[in-house]
């Protein structure tokens, strides 16, 4: 006679083809990458501009490419880092060099 935890693991879901749903997907995130486009001087000199009225806490909406692909963040500023060229908002890192556009939602009082 089987015991009950003997018979769970005969029931227990079986996965024929383990792993096949993770290689899907790692395919189908790397098909859907994009290369970063240059922006126009005009927009560059725009997102200067605006990256030096940012301050932190500040909450904006960046249009930007963010690991191979072009997102739209939005958040509050909590690091902004004019040595290094990178902004953080939301714990992720956005390069000054990646970033198409910047809109400020909280203009300063």
């Amino acid at each position: 006679m089987l015991t009950r935890l003997e018979r769970a693991k005969l029931f227990a879901p079986f996965d024929a083809m383990k792993g096949l749903k993770e290689a899907l997907r790692d395919r189908e995130e790397r098909h859907a990458r994009v290369a970063r486009h240059e922006i126009s001087d005009e927009q560059a000199e725009e997102n200067s501009r605006a990256i030096l009225k940012l301050e932190r806490g500040m909450l904006v909406e960046v249009y930007c490419h963010h690991a191979f692909h072009d997102v739209v963040i939005r958040g509050a500023v909590t690091e902004l880092d004019l040595t290094l060229k990178k902004l953080k908002l939301n714990g992720k890192n956005i390069l000054f060099d990646d970033i198409y556009a910047i809109a400020v939602k909280d203009p300063p009082r």
